[in-house]
């Protein structure tokens, strides 16, 4: 299902947005056809609207006032033109206390099962909040994606979000002291102004051609 264009914003123009399908384990995605670009974060960082901000569509990631409400792979179909086509894969938010032990338990396999063993899979965008920084969880992330996958299979960049919400003159520190603790590059953004949705892009295309970003 597609929804309508959101306004206008910097960047490429999204042609096309569907959403596939949501999945419980990597055996049920589609076949690995086209460039897959995965999005992990905790629960209530604002994956949903930066998700909706990137395909310029309101409301076809679903967001909820209830943080933790993905518990599954949802696949995305993102056209920029013919020969521009990306699977954008949605992972559960984790670190949310709501939710039980039992759920967090099964997500972590299902998570680690994809971004091990998904040939298709280009870059993982790991969002954090840029008042809150990287977190336990977050790092326990970047240590397994250095572990588990070569650099050259899929990149790893860590996205700040909600970076209107920080006074410009310290944005730029706070987006500093990220980069050095997390070693991977990373991108301010916010779903409120559309700031760092071209730079998130730019990525997203040359990891797709396994350019060097």
């Amino acid at each position: 299902m597609s929804s309508a264009p959101a306004k206008d914003l910097l960047g490429p123009m999204v042609l096309d947005a569907t959403f596939v399908l949501g999945v419980p384990a990597v055996a049920k995605m589609p076949p690995p056809a086209m460039p897959e670009i995965a999005f992990a974060g905790r629960s209530n960082v604002g994956k949903s609207s930066l998700l909706n901000t990137l395909m310029q569509r309101k409301g076809l990631a679903r967001t909820s006032r209830t943080p933790g409400c993905t518990r599954q792979l949802n696949v995305f179909e993102v056209k920029l033109s013919a020969d521009q086509l990306f699977h954008f894969v949605d992972l559960p938010g984790y670190g949310y206390a709501k939710v039980s032990k039992a759920e967090r338990i099964g997500w972590g396999p299902m998570i680690e099962d994809y971004l091990r063993e998904r040939p298709s899979l280009k870059a993982l965008f790991l969002l954090v909040d840029a008042r809150r920084g990287v977190e336990e969880d977050d790092l326990q992330l970047l240590d397994f994606m250095e572990g588990s996958r070569p650099k050259e299979t899929c990149r790893v960049h860590l996205v700040a979000t909600k970076l209107d919400k920080i006074v410009r003159a310290k944005q730029k520190p706070a987006l500093e002291a990220l980069k050095v603790m997390a070693k991977v590059p990373v991108i301010g953004f916010s779903s409120e102004t559309g700031h760092g949705r071209d730079e998130l892009w730019g990525r997203i295309e040359k990891a797709a051609r396994h350019v060097e970003a």
